[in-house]
C-alpha cells in the first residue's frame, strides 16, 4: 500500500511539470557558405601566319633559298557565363520543413545555402540543423552534385536536404 501511494504521488507530480512546460519558437540562423569565385570559360583559337624570308637576290641563274616559317597567334575570348539560381521544393524531413537555394554559373554549383527552414521550434531538431547543415552545403560544393555523403546523427536532414538540393539542380537542368 505505501508503494501505491508513491507511484500515484510521482505520477501526479511528473504528469503537472509536463503540463506546465511551456515551449517557444527556436530562432534558426544559418551562414550560408560565400559565393566561390569560378573563372570564366575561355576559349582558345590558334590561327597559323605564314612568314617568308629570305636573301636579297642579287643576280645570278639560281635565286637563294627561302625560309618559311609557321607562327601561331593565339586569340582568348571569354565565353559569357551567367549565375542562375533556384529553389528546391519544400521537403518535410520528418522533423521540419526544409527548402535548398542553389547558384550556379554554366553547369558549376557557386553558392548552395537553404532558401527556408521551420524545425517546428524543438531546440534538439535546431541544434542538429545547425549543426549538421553547413556540412551538407560544404559536402554539395564538393561534389557539384546532390550525391553527398551526409552527416551521422542527422539522417532526416540529410534526407530532406538532398532531396530539396536535387529538386533545385533538376530546375536549373543540371
Amino acid at each position: 500500500m505505501k508503494r501505491a501511494h508513491v507511484v500515484i504521488v510521482g505520477t501526479v507530480v511528473g504528469l503537472a511539470g509536463l503540463l506546465s512546460f511551456n515551449s517557444t519558437a527556436v530562432n534558426l540562423s544559418l551562414g550560408s557558405l560565400s559565393a566561390v569565385t569560378v573563372p570564366s570559360r575561355s576559349t582558345t583559337t590558334t590561327t597559323p601566319t605564314t612568314t617568308t624570308t629570305g636573301v636579297p637576290h642579287s643576280g645570278g641563274s639560281t635565286p637563294p633559298p627561302t625560309t618559311t616559317r609557321v607562327v601561331p597567334t593565339t586569340t582568348t575570348s571569354a565565353a559569357p557565363s551567367v549565375a542562375r539560381s533556384a529553389t528546391g521544393t519544400a521537403t518535410n524531413y520528418s522533423y521540419g520543413v526544409l527548402s535548398v537555394k542553389v547558384t550556379v554559373s554554366g553547369t558549376k554549383i557557386t553558392n548552395v545555402s537553404i532558401g527556408s527552414i521551420d524545425d517546428g521550434g524543438n531546440p534538439r531538431s535546431a541544434y542538429i540543423d545547425q549543426s549538421s547543415i553547413p556540412i551538407l552545403e560544404q559536402q554539395a560544393m564538393s561534389a557539384q552534385s546532390a550525391s553527398i555523403q551526409g552527416v551521422s546523427g542527422a539522417s532526416y536532414t540529410t534526407a530532406g536536404f538532398e532531396q530539396s538540393l536535387q529538386s533545385a539542380l533538376s530546375k536549373l537542368g543540371l
